[in-house]
């Protein structure tokens, strides 16, 4: 996951200088702000389910050998890969806000409950019979080790 948010900075390096040169790069008010991160959503969305649609894996998954399989299925369908994007979004989205959440929040307790909620689709992993992530779990999809 953190070479993929190293891949995913470099994503959204070059989709916010399309935005700005798009906008004029002028201050933005609260309404663009908003559709500033809509439009930065898409372009990640777009980015996981083009890669996840055309052979299985992102380029950090080509890295370490992983691809993202449908069983039963010759590729991942769009409408599972549309439903494991919106299920991993969630899962580890909320995951990551209580970590900063955490960091800015002065009750340690608080912190510690809202990361053991969110950690939970990460952390299925390692109680899972097979080693899958709740997202995969629930969206019937599987992450496979290619030699």
């Amino acid at each position: 996951m953190l070479y993929e948010a190293v891949l995913l900075f470099a994503v959204a390096f070059f989709a916010n200088g399309a935005y700005f040169l798009a906008s004029g790069g002028s201050d933005a008010t609260a309404w663009q702000r908003v559709l500033h991160q809509l439009y930065l959503g898409a372009v990640f969305a777009t980015y996981f389910l083009w890669c996840w649609l055309r052979g299985g894996q992102t380029l950090a998954m080509k890295t370490w050998r992983i691809r993202l399989i449908a069983p039963g299925h010759s590729r991942v369908p769009a409408r599972i890969a549309f439903i494991r994007l919106v299920l991993a979004a969630i899962l580890i989205g909320s995951f990551w806000a209580s970590v900063v959440a955490a960091f800015l929040n002065r009750n340690p307790w608080l912190s510690l409950a809202m990361l053991a909620v969110s950690g939970i689709g990460i952390g299925w992993a390692l109680v899972d019979r097979d080693g899958q992530f709740l997202h995969d779990r629930l969206a019937g999809t599987r992450l496979i080790r290619v030699d």
